[in-house]
């Protein structure tokens, strides 16, 4: 399939835009996500697994160290997405976030954030949403050098990730 992979996200607001990213699924990954539901690793309204069958051997490599998030900067550049934000939810997720969860859609969303800087997979879904509304509380120009740091001190030592 192609090597980009463009798939709807909420972003600041609840306003939905194109996310970018390089291919690390086959093709058919969103038709296959119904019948691998029961194997959610994740708590909450989010799908994460940790050995998902339908990543590409390419694919491990490109998520171990982040290579998948990078083309991520096109969103950057036309203004969905910043550096540091919320990391942003595709649709069907994000439609089943409550009104309190919902509150991390008032920051525009980012390549990285607090969550995603402090071992991604080991955090709770509740523990990422008050990690998001921290950084909206808390964000300014040190907190987000702060973050960029951690996030490439995170992602050298990572062994494996989503």
């Amino acid at each position: 399939g192609n090597p980009v992979f463009v798939q709807p996200r909420v972003g600041k607001n609840g306003k939905v835009f194109l996310m970018f990213k390089f291919r690390s699924m086959c093709k058919d990954a969103e038709s296959r996500r119904s019948e691998l539901e029961d194997l959610n690793e994740a708590d909450g309204p989010i799908f994460k697994m940790k050995n998902d069958p339908r990543v590409t051997r390419l694919g491990k490599i490109l998520r171990r160290f982040s290579i998948d998030e990078l083309l991520q900067i096109v969103n950057v550049i036309a203004g969905d997405m910043s550096v540091v934000g919320p990391r942003p939810f595709v649709t069907y997720e994000q439609e089943k976030f409550n009104e309190y969860q919902s509150r991390r859609l008032l920051a525009k969303p980012g390549l990285t954030c607090f969550w995603s800087s402090m071992g991604r997979r080991e955090m709770s879904f509740d523990d990422l949403i008050e990690l998001d509304l921290k950084y909206i509380r808390e964000r300014s120009f040190w907190v987000d050098i702060q973050i960029i740091f951690k996030t490439i001190s995170t992602v050298l030592r990572s062994k494996d990730s989503y």
